[in-house]
C-alpha cells in the first residue's frame, strides 16, 4: 500500500489508542494493583482481542452490528457487564502487595489475558468504529486482502506498544504503595475506573446507519 497512507493510519490510530478506554484501564489497574509483571500478562490479550475485533469487522460482522440496533445493543450490554463484573472483583479484592502464590501464578496471568481479550473483543464501540475507519485508509484499486492485513498488523502492534506502556508505567507507580490502606484506594480507584468504563459502555449509542 501507499506508505504516506500507512503513515496516516498508524499515526490517526496513535491518537485514537492514546485515549484511555475500557482497555487501558483494565491494564492499569491490575499493574497497579497487583504488580508489573501481572500486568504484562494482559498485553497479549489486547493484541488477541483486537485481532478479533478487527477481523470479525472487516469480514463484515462490524456492518451487521451496526445496521442492526438488536445486536449491538446485545453485544454492548455483555461487554459492559463483564467490565462492571471485573470492577466489582478488584473492588472487593484483598489489599496485599505481595504476588500471588507460585502455585496460582500461572492461573491467575491467564485469567487475566483471558478478561483482557474479552473486554477488547467485546467493545462494540471498537468494533464499529473499525468498520467507519479502516475503509478510509483502503484503496480499492489494491489488493484488498494486502491492505487489511497490513492496517490489521499495524494496529495490533500499537495496541500491544500502549497497553505495555500502561502496564509499565501503572506497574512503577504501584511500588509508592506499600501500606494496606493505601492498596485498598488503589484497588477501589482501579476497580471504580472499570465500573465507570463499563458504564460508559453500556450507554455507547449505535453508530448512524
Amino acid at each position: 500500500m501507499d506508505p504516506a497512507i500507512w503513515l496516516a493510519f498508524a499515526a490517526a490510530s496513535s491518537i485514537m489508542l492514546a485515549i484511555p478506554g475500557p482497555t487501558v484501564m483494565m491494564v492499569a489497574s491490575y499493574a497497579m494493583s497487583r504488580g508489573r509483571e501481572t500486568g504484562w500478562a494482559t498485553v497479549p490479550g489486547v493484541a488477541l482481542g483486537d485481532l478479533t475485533a478487527m477481523t470479525v469487522s472487516l469480514a463484515g460482522a462490524g456492518a451487521v452490528l451496526a445496521a442492526s440496533a438488536d445486536l449491538f445493543t446485545i453485544l454492548k450490554l455483555a461487554g459492559a457487564a463483564y467490565l462492571v463484573w471485573l470492577g466489582v472483583q478488584l473492588w472487593r479484592s484483598e489489599p496485599k502487595l505481595a504476588a500471588a502464590p507460585a502455585s496460582n501464578g500461572r492461573r491467575d496471568k491467564a485469567k487475566m489475558f483471558a478478561n483482557a481479550y474479552v473486554v477488547t473483543a467485546l467493545n462494540p464501540k471498537g468494533i464499529v468504529f473499525f468498520v467507519a475507519f479502516v475503509p478510509q485508509f483502503v484503496d480499492p484499486a489494491r489488493p484488498l486482502l494486502a491492505q487489511f492485513a497490513i492496517l490489521i498488523a499495524t494496529f495490533i502492534i500499537l495496541g500491544a506498544i500502549n497497553a505495555a506502556f500502561w502496564a509499565v508505567m501503572a506497574g512503577t507507580m504501584r511500588s509508592r504503595f506499600s501500606s494496606p490502606g493505601a492498596l485498598r484506594l488503589v484497588n477501589r480507584l482501579g476497580g471504580s475506573a472499570m465500573i465507570g468504563a463499563g458504564l460508559l459502555t453500556a450507554m455507547t449509542r449505535r453508530a448512524a446507519s
